[in-house]
């Protein structure tokens, strides 16, 4: 046996692991903590190195709303199942009472309507989203701290062996399962903490340390989940995450973010009504201006684009000012506060619209006919036509 010293990188990972860590950062903005914790559970599911009889990870998010907690969980499955709505989500203000966990578990033999009870935990449910080569599933127990006890002790099971017995007394399999919890326990603390801080960004020591007020926001959201839960809850988590208030800078990000998927919402409207839109960054401001609250974050954000642009594009579409194959300049009103539409080119064929605003639009709509001649256009500069 030849004796080698070659140093080992702990730090690399895969090539599916990377992929989904950049896709992640592209998707979610602020939480870096999160997604680390995520990326790192996937690599040792990919490996085989997560512990035997148990979920692939048990993760429990705290902190405000609209800090991303349940936005990541749909980006995750987005990346690694091409389909957003493969969560198994699970509304825990719907099982305040003990008898309600029969919606989950189903009813046992013997009870009035045990054959009418489809249960949601069922093992047909937690393999309707596998692929011949992505065995996974995703489960979210959305606002954990809201539902009745009854359903802490059934995942105390879940969480420890990676089983569960439903009504019927079927064994369910949570082994090739990543398990979410979400909570708001703590945010009142954590955004007095941050306040003076909102619309900074997140500060780092010199020595590129976390910043000390970073650790105490953390240690007062694990403190609050530790006195609302019972320690042999908390002892079977895997990890205890907090996402910390956005910011301006990161709420700017999202802005961005959330223009791209109005675009690509546009495209899915069908190939007669595809068109495109650039938002110059006196607009951007406005949107940001009127969606941005410490207590609400990103959600607010998102209610003021759909408010101030997508409703009145809507009206456009619906009066046919915009066409299929148009560029519509989003411009800021100055004298009125509001934003003014203007129609910069027409005629675009899709394949010319996918290269002016990077987002691909669906399969459907590239089948649309690109022979249509494309108009003459202005000079394209920083994302606007000159």
């Amino acid at each position: 046996m030849s004796q080698t010293h070659i140093p080992l990188d702990p730090g690399r990972m895969r090539s599916g692991a990377d992929g989904l860590e950049q896709n992640l950062r592209r998707l979610i903005v602020g939480q870096d903590e999160a997604i680390q914790a995520i990326v790192g559970v996937y690599q040792m599911h990919l490996t085989g190195m997560n512990p035997p009889g148990r979920p692939i990870a048990s993760l429990l998010f705290l902190g405000p709303t609209g800090s991303g907690k349940t936005r990541i969980v749909e980006a995750t499955a987005e990346c690694v199942l091409r389909n957003p709505r493969a969560v198994i989500k699970i509304d825990c203000a719907e099982f305040q009472q003990s008898h309600e966990i029969a919606k989950l578990i189903g009813s046992p033999p013997g009870y009035m309507g045990h054959r009418e009870t489809h249960p949601v935990l069922s093992q047909e449910m937690l393999d309707q989203h596998f692929t011949s080569n992505i065995k996974i599933s995703f489960v979210l127990f959305d606002e954990i701290e809201k539902a009745s006890d009854a359903l802490w002790n059934l995942l105390l099971g879940i969480l420890d062996k990676g089983t569960l017995t439903l009504g019927d007394n079927r064994k369910v399999d949570f082994s090739r399962a990543m398990i979410f919890m979400t909570s708001n326990l703590g945010a009142a603390e954590m955004s007095a903490l941050l306040s003076p801080r909102f619309g900074l960004a997140v500060k780092t020591q010199a020595s590129g340390a976390p910043d000390p007020l970073d650790r105490k926001i953390g240690r007062s959201a694990e403190e609050a989940a530790r006195r609302n839960f019972t320690p042999e809850f908390i002892n079977r988590l895997d990890q205890i995450i907090t996402f910390k208030p956005l910011g301006t800078n990161q709420l700017r990000q999202i802005l961005d973010i959330e223009l791209k998927m109005v675009q690509a919402r546009i495209f899915n409207t069908g190939p007669a009504r595809s068109f495109i839109f650039t938002t110059t960054t006196p607009a951007k401001e406005l949107l940001l201006g009127k969606g941005m609250d410490a207590n609400y974050g990103a959600r607010h954000l998102k209610r003021a684009i759909e408010r101030l642009l997508v409703q009145p594009m809507s009206n456009l579409i619906a009066t046919e000012q915009v066409r299929g194959g148009d560029c519509i300049r989003v411009d800021l009103d100055g004298s009125m506060g509001r934003l003014n539409f203007t129609r910069e080119a027409e005629g675009l064929a899709v394949c010319a619209m996918t290269e002016l605003v990077g987002v691909a639009p669906p399969v459907r709509v590239m089948a649309m006919s690109n022979s249509a001649p494309l108009q003459t256009v202005r000079t394209w500069k920083n994302g606007l036509f000159r």
